[in-house]
């Protein structure tokens, strides 16, 4: 199967279950989701697999036990690459990622030496800078309010010495080439622009390590 878009029927799915987040709606609208959101989502992953590495579809199903939101489905479809991407629909449109989201202890440490170091650091703020020109941001999703303690407050780069994990997004609305091939295009340009950040984050953090 070639990847030709999310047809319109895969927004109504998530727009339906937004509004009735139930096994009853699920089942009877199973076929839409398998057929319409589930199978362009493998196409285009298969696609994408020669140059970003195979990809997975993360399960539909939330998990609810530790959450007193007990809504039984996810309202997104969602896939990881495995040399570093996200991708993300929903009933408000396509959305890309890339990075590390959340750093363990051990990777925090390793990356702030790595951002204070005026070659490496001075490497990752090209790298943002680069991504920022092809219209991809780069930002922490959680930050603290002051430089972690050992660092300078004017430190040259304080705003990345901020972040408890870095990545790259970008969102697109909904809009008729969601339909298309084109999607895959964005996609893959995205992935392209935010691949420095992924060598880098996998050459001078790398993944956690137990008990480090």
């Amino acid at each position: 199967m070639a990847f030709r878009g999310w047809p319109s029927e895969a927004l109504e799915f998530y727009e339906g279950l937004e509004a009735d987040n139930s096994k009853t709606y699920w089942t009877a609208h199973k076929a839409v989701y398998e057929d319409q959101v589930r199978a362009p989502m493998q196409a285009l992953l298969d696609e994408l697999e020669p140059e970003f590495g195979s990809g997975r579809i993360f399960r539909p199903y939330r998990d609810v036990r530790f959450s007193a939101d007990k809504s039984p489905y996810k309202t997104a479809i969602a896939a990881r690459l495995d040399r570093g991407g996200y991708i993300h629909l929903s009933a408000q449109g396509l959305a890309a990622g890339s990075g590390m989201y959340q750093m363990e202890r051990d990777q925090l440490a390793r990356y702030r030496a790595a951002v204070d170091d005026d070659r490496t650091g001075g490497q990752l703020a090209e790298i943002v800078a680069e991504a920022a020109a092809d219209g991809v941001g780069i930002h922490g999703h959680d930050q603290l309010k002051r430089v972690p303690r050992g660092y300078p407050a004017d430190h040259p780069r304080a705003d990345l010495l901020r972040h408890k994990g870095i990545v790259a997004w970008k969102e697109w609305p909904v809009a008729p080439w969601l339909g298309t091939a084109t999607a895959k295009r964005r996609v893959a340009d995205f992935l392209r622009a935010s691949a420095p950040l992924n060598q880098w984050l996998a050459s001078f953090v790398g993944p956690s390590i137990p008990d480090a």
